[in-house]
């Protein structure tokens, strides 16, 4: 399957947020190109190898804690889906940027300076997306920067790697969706991932999603469905196993914690009133994250 193709540089905004909700309606997905980072991907992809390729105890020096470190491969779960390891970095510009941790110069050189880069680049890409979506949704292309929504950058950017000979379950990522706004995916090639449109169907129907060159891979998470009042849903996907190493990216473009989420004015009506309560964005994460493994 071949999903939407957004052109991030077209200067006919209007045409593009068409094309945008089109895509948000019927796929929860769509492939972002001429987003500016083209050429960083590559270095991107090289700086993620080089952190899973350190010793496993310079690694765990690292080990996870708010959401921000590393996740060892675990063996076990290698046989029931998510045989992954990660690397989380959080928001590098509040008060929580001191919670991050980063690999030593001595063992990785100029590593955190690269990632930081990169992470701004992401967000740049990604703020311009949100003003786009704003125009979709028939409001004021800086609506989300003027309620308190991306004003302040709370992207958490995620590196993968999926060793291709742990275990044999059919999936090493297995079916969600995710449980923010909007997530910017970036794939080193290697084919795996599927998504389900209808995530109500039984028995579920999945299709594969195509490798483009440069391009990122953007998805709906479960807080846009929310806050569009389902206008826009959320898509389940997975990673199927091929028998191959598999590295990507994940940069997951949340609202600032403090912004309150609740019903966009274009996405209800009188016969269509309000599915959810409004709700501070960071009280939202932090419910479902509680609950749901990443």
């Amino acid at each position: 399957m071949k999903l939407p193709v957004i052109d991030l540089s077209s200067r006919d905004s209007l045409s593009t947020a068409i094309a945008i909700r089109q895509a948000c309606i019927e796929y929860g997905f769509f492939y972002l190109v001429n987003h500016g980072v083209e050429n960083e991907l590559g270095k991107a992809f090289d700086q993620s190898r080089s952190f899973f390729s350190l010793p496993m105890d310079h690694k765990m020096k690292l080990a996870r804690k708010e959401f921000r470190g590393y996740t060892p491969l675990d063996p076990a779960l290698g046989l029931h889906g998510d045989s992954k390891e990660s690397y989380y970095i959080g928001p590098i510009a509040d008060t929580n940027a001191k919670l991050n941790q980063w690999p030593s110069e001595e063992s990785l050189a100029n590593w955190r300076s690269s990632m930081e880069s990169f992470y701004w680049k992401l967000f740049e890409a990604g703020k311009k997306l949100f003003s786009l979506i704003a125009l979709s949704l028939n409001l004021d292309q800086h609506f989300f920067e003027k309620i308190g929504a991306i004003d302040k950058p709370s992207a958490f950017l995620r590196l993968l790697r999926y060793p291709g000979e742990t275990g044999d379950h059919e999936e090493i990522c297995s079916a969600h969706s995710d449980v923010g706004a909007l997530t910017l995916l970036i794939t080193d090639g290697v084919p795996g991932l599927q998504i389900c449109r209808d995530k109500s169907k039984e028995p579920q129907v999945w299709e594969d999603v195509s490798y483009m060159e440069g391009a990122f891979i953007v998805n709906i998470g479960d807080l846009m469905e929310r806050w569009t009042n389902c206008l826009y849903q959320s898509t389940l996907h997975r990673v199927k196993r091929t028998g191959k190493e598999r590295y990507s990216i994940a940069f997951f473009l949340d609202p600032h914690p403090d912004c309150v989420v609740e019903c966009i004015e274009t996405c209800c009506s009188q016969s269509s009133p309000p599915r959810f309560s409004p709700i501070r964005s960071g009280d939202y994460m932090d419910e479902r994250l509680a609950i749901t493994p990443v």
